[in-house]
This record gives C-alpha cells, structure tokens and sequence, in this order.
C-alpha cells in the first residue's frame, strides 16, 4: 500500500483509516461503524488499488473519481441518515457512497449517467451481500421522479445551484447535500433542509467534485 509502513496489516490499515475519517470531524457512532464496515479496497479497481485506504480522492474509470474517505463520511454525517430512510444519490461512480449509505438507511437509490459504472457497482454490491441499493442508469440532473418523494437526498457532484428538479423530489422535512460551485475549483458542500415554508441552506466547508453533467453518457 502506498504511503503504508513496510508489513502495515490489515488492523493497523483499518485503524489508520478510521482515525483519518475523525480527524477531519467525522464523530457520529452510526456513521463511522458503516464506514468501518464498507471495505473501500472493493471499490477501487487496477493501478490505485493499493491506495484504496488512504485519505484521498482516487481515478476510477470514465474519467470519474471516488471521493475521499473523510468526505464520504462528512457528507453522510450532515445528511442524518435514518434506519427507515429512502435515500436518492445522484452519482453512483465506484458504488463506495452508495454501499456506506446502505448500512443506514432503509433503502438506498443511486444513478449516474455511465451504464458501466452502474454495471461494475451493481457486481460490487452483490459480492458484497447489499440487497438494499437499486442501481439505475439515468440523468441524475432530473433525479427519479418515479421514486420520490425523498428522506434524503445526496448529490457527488457539483452543479451551479441546487437543481430544481432535486428540491421537488425532497419531502418536507428531508435533507439533500450537494457540492455547489460554478467551476472546478471554487466549490461548496451545503446542506439544504426542506422546511412548510421552503428551503434552509447551510453552508459546510470548502470541496471539489467533479461537474454535474446533464444527459446520458456514450460509455
């Protein structure tokens, strides 16, 4: 493993990533024993396999990344994920985000625009026992209408503001996280609450995602 002692195991692995994730503010119990029990190597395919368990964003394939392992955990934490919660992701890329959420929530719904992503993501949570993640390939701009209304809704991409289409597809009293920026480097993760009378927004930290692309993919 990159960047790991020399004959580091699997426990000092473990434990090394685990302190990273709360190093950076991740402290709620029901989060950190899901993130602890979704192993991150089975996400990560070829030459960055042997990163899998550091704390850094990581190449996967359709010019698309996995998100850094504390962020996955800072954005799960802010979304408050319920035991009988109906979560939607926008962006399923490897699957990690979507199998963490799993260990949360009731049932969990993900798309993205690459049919091959989706593919390799549906093999990734059969191997893994997760019967409880639905798979699409869709233009995650417009959400799953045909599902919704949402407990929670999480975006792993970013989009100039918060799309409509999402707002409408969030039930009162839910919550969506989102990267929002209008370039690649200028990006910040909200945390958007639908109230009786509209939307609260909070702003989280500074992050960086890949754009929110609309349409179907070719791959």
């Amino acid at each position: 493993m990159t960047g790991a002692p020399q004959g580091e195991g699997d426990a000092e692995r473990k434990m090394r990533f685990l302190y990273a994730i709360r190093s950076h503010g991740v402290t709620d119990r029901r989060v950190l024993e899901a993130m602890e029990a979704t192993d991150r190597g089975a996400f990560v395919k070829g030459i960055f396999a042997d990163r899998a368990y550091d704390d850094v964003p990581l190449p996967i394939a359709c010019g698309q990344t996995i998100s850094q392992p504390s962020v996955v955990g800072l954005m799960t934490q802010a979304l408050e994920v319920g035991p009988r919660d109906k979560v939607l992701e926008v962006g399923t890329g490897s699957g990690y985000q979507a199998a963490v959420l799993a260990r949360l929530a009731r049932r969990v719904y993900t798309v993205d625009r690459y049919r091959r992503l989706v593919r390799e993501a549906e093999e990734t949570f059969r191997a893994l026992g997760l019967s409880n993640i639905v798979a699409r390939t869709a233009d995650g701009s417009f959400g799953l209408p045909e599902q919704a209304p949402f407990d929670r809704i999480i975006v792993t991409a970013a989009a100039e503001d918060p799309p409509g289409p999402l707002l409408a597809q969030l039930r009162e009293g839910g919550i969506m996280v989102l990267p929002v920026g209008q370039s690649d480097h200028v990006q910040r993760l909200i945390k958007v609450t639908r109230t009786p009378g509209g939307y609260e927004y909070e702003e989280l930290r500074a992050v960086r995602f890949v754009p929110l692309v609309e349409g179907l993919a070719q791959d």
